[in-house]
């Protein structure tokens, strides 16, 4: 039931207090049955079904939509045990970007995994794998310590910007790290063959790596429009890029030398052929003489 009553009649609560309640008589009043004071209520109630739902909306303001989605997770579970029947759901864009650094988390750890085992069949050894990705943690750190320092944020360009560094430190690991397994098997001493293998390779790593982070700057430096969307790419390739140079040249060497320092120069092939196996069988032809 509603009632209406113009607006000029309603100048305070005892003109409300006032109002009769039978038609044409003066009393009983409004206020002879109820209590009347002033309170607050929605101005507008949303459901979902029979589900009754109140909608929070925020903007942002010189703050990035990660540390938003952080604060509010972090009010909402400050709030402790919620009442019985009673839930939170976060909506919107904060939804879409979690699920999207999930999926890209999950890709980098996938594409890591899967570069461990293509490597393990090209080496024969999981050992090997072991030392070509040993340069991967110096690219995450230099990646995510120049996107802190410049004031960029983790967001999709950055992690594609990680995954592309990760690649290239990959490549000139497997550069330096064949050479000197090559260089072992000959000499027989793995730290001399890391660094004659970090001596003949300085100069194609270090064009690769100059070259990556030259043809990064422009994006990098964010100028244009839309230039601040697609920075953190070139920073995070930057960063990881000038990291994983200086661990493939210093770091990459001396894991292998640690890893490689006890193994054997004998090969391990099946093939009886193979004359460097140590399994190796001569195998003589003997011809009878023909009656």
């Amino acid at each position: 039931m509603q009632v209406e009553v113009p607006e000029y009649q309603m100048a305070s609560l005892n003109d409300i207090k006032e109002i009769p309640i039978m038609p044409n008589q003066i009393s009983p009043v409004l206020g002879d049955v109820a209590n009347i004071k002033q309170d607050t209520t929605n101005g507008e109630n949303d459901d979902i079904g029979a589900i009754p739902m109140l909608s929070v909306t925020a903007n942002l303001n010189n703050k990035d939509l990660g540390t938003a989605t952080s604060d509010v997770q972090t009010a909402i579970k400050s709030m402790g045990k919620l009442p019985r029947g009673l839930t939170i759901e976060t909506k919107g864009l904060s939804t879409t970007l979690t699920d999207t650094l999930d999926s890209l988390q999950t890709g980098l750890i996938v594409a890591i995994i899967v570069i461990f085992l293509m490597l393990a069949a090209n080496f024969q050894s999981f050992k090997m794998s072991f030392v070509v990705l040993s340069t991967v943690p110096a690219v995450l750190f230099g990646s995510l310590l120049l996107v802190k320092i410049t004031g960029a944020t983790l967001n999709l360009q950055s992690y594609m910007g990680m995954i592309m560094s990760v690649g290239v430190s990959i490549s000139n690991a497997v550069l330096l790290i064949t050479n000197a397994e090559e260089l072992r098997k000959h000499n027989g001493d793995a730290l001399k063959s890391a660094r004659e293998a970090a001596a003949l390779r300085v100069r194609p790593i270090l064009m690769t790596s100059l070259a990556m982070i030259v043809g990064m700057i422009p994006m990098a430096s964010g100028l244009g429009e839309g230039g601040d969307q697609t920075s953190p790419l070139g920073r995070a390739v930057i960063g990881g890029l000038f990291a994983s140079t200086f661990a493939a040249l210093l770091i990459l060497p001396l894991v292998f030398a640690w890893v490689q320092g006890k193994t054997t120069t004998d090969s391990v092939s099946l093939d009886p052929e193979d004359k460097e196996s140590k399994f190796y069988v001569p195998l003589h032809h003997h011809e009878h003489p023909q009656k």
